[in-house]
């Protein structure tokens, strides 16, 4: 088969910025705004991962904060991903974490680094009025404790085209379509297309954590706790790698070197026209869309059955936190507040990170949404909407280890070299031992 390729944008290296605050005059702040102590200089530190432009965005927002506030300076880094936490292990080790810094479900790995907010929000300094319970329960510990302020949710889902639908004389899926319906369609696609019905898969999550939660109601692969795996039986986890088997036999799923192919969204095989559909993050949903250049639409992630539960609800993509050493946390909480409930700020930020949390602030940045900012605000709301009886909280900070040994494993059963019935087994006993002590 041959495969297009797309030009990628790549962002290199690490960067690291420090903000100077405005140059010259500053309008003046207003009173709901600028800091009690008035006159006296209070400088923040502040850190996040991500995109040029989230670091573009965020930057503005940060000037923005410090013209209404002329007191208070940030001093912003800015990392790719993996150095990110390089830095913050870093600073963890040296007891001099950032005041406010950026987290996902890896936070329990931090919790003893973490300010818990529920002071300031029982204080009006950070004003949670404009959103929800399930939102806030996004960012909370297992004890309940508002451990960040989530800046973005997403859910997951299958992108596909709906034109390629039609040509294969196919319905397109429904919000409650299962993973037979998916098998059956990939299987119809590459008879009627001569192409993969679908690209790849994020098989950790649609074959092992969601997986478990579509199996059984209430449950989940890891426990709440995050210290151990409930899962016992491995037959769900074998009937998934059985239909990636058979569908990578069949020619309707790539195999382990066509996914390697694969660098970014942007050269997925939904993109460049080698596969009708495609796993997506939410949040993803924007770049696929332009990279396509063509019609694209989002449905649920399949379940076992019709009327089973679904898994998974939306989740926080990013957060928000306070260091528990820092010396300037109720500034820190202030900025955060800002950050999270500024219509202003929110229209630079454009919800890059992810849909916000805050009703008013959604409000404002849908309106300024193109077509596939759109399709996701939609779409995180119909699975926000689903009933919290068929969604599971998947348990955040999983073993990497356990991830990676399960990369092995399927690829092995895409290779013959295990069955599938094994590789679940082999998969739940390495689980176990990953949290033996």
């Amino acid at each position: 088969m041959k495969i297009k390729k797309l030009t990628a944008l790549f962002l290199s290296g690490m960067m690291t910025f420090s903000l100077a605050g405005c140059s010259g005059s500053k309008p003046a702040a207003s009173a709901e705004t600028v800091s009690k102590d008035t006159g006296k200089q209070i400088t923040l530190r502040m850190a996040w991962w991500g995109s040029q432009t989230r670091h573009d965005a965020t930057n503005k927002v940060i000037e923005l904060y410090e013209s209404k506030n002329p007191n208070v300076h940030i001093e912003a880094e800015f990392y790719d991903f993996d150095s990110y936490f390089t830095k913050l292990d870093t600073l963890v080790a040296a007891d001099d974490v950032w005041d406010i810094f950026q987290l996902g479900g890896n936070f329990p790995k931090y919790i003893k680094n973490i300010e818990p907010l529920d002071g300031y929000i029982k204080d009006g300094i950070i004003n949670t009025s404009d959103t929800t319970e399930n939102f806030l329960a996004t960012t909370k510990d297992n004890n309940g404790s508002q451990i960040g302020i989530s800046i973005g949710t997403n859910t997951y889902g299958i992108a596909y085209d709906p034109e390629l639908f039609q040509k294969a004389g196919l319905a397109e899926p429904e919000n409650d379509w299962t993973w037979d319906d998916w098998k059956k369609d990939c299987i119809t696609i590459k008879e009627k297309l001569g192409i993969y019905g679908s690209s790849k898969i994020d098989h950790f999550i649609a074959g092992v954590t969601m997986r478990a939660s579509q199996a059984e109601k209430d449950a989940n692969f890891f426990k709440k706790t995050n210290d151990g795996i409930e899962s016992e039986d491995p037959a769900p986890f074998a009937d998934y790698l059985k239909m990636i088997k058979e569908l990578t036999d069949d020619g309707a799923y790539p195999d382990a070197g066509a996914i390697k192919e694969i660098k970014d969204i942007e050269g997925d095989y939904l993109v460049t026209g080698d596969a009708a559909m495609t796993w997506v993050s939410s949040n993803q949903v924007s770049s696929i869309v332009h990279a396509s250049g063509r019609s694209i639409k989002i449905a649920p992630v399949p379940r076992l059955t019709k009327n089973g539960p679904y898994g998974m609800g939306v989740q926080s993509s990013q957060q928000l936190c306070i260091s528990s050493n820092s010396k300037t946390k109720e500034e820190a909480a202030k900025f955060i507040n800002f950050f999270v409930n500024d219509i202003e700020a929110n229209k630079i930020l454009n919800g890059e990170r992810g849909v916000p949390i805050m009703s008013k602030v959604r409000e404002a940045v849908v309106s300024q949404a193109d077509d596939s900012g759109k399709i996701i605000y939609d779409f995180v709301d119909k699975i926000g909407n689903f009933p919290k009886e068929d969604s599971n909280v998947i348990s955040p900070d999983p073993k990497a280890e356990i991830e990676d040994q399960y990369k092995l494993l399927i690829e092995k059963v895409q290779y013959g070299d295990v069955t599938p019935e094994d590789a679940a087994k082999q998969l739940l006993d390495f689980s176990k031992s990953k949290f033996q002590h």
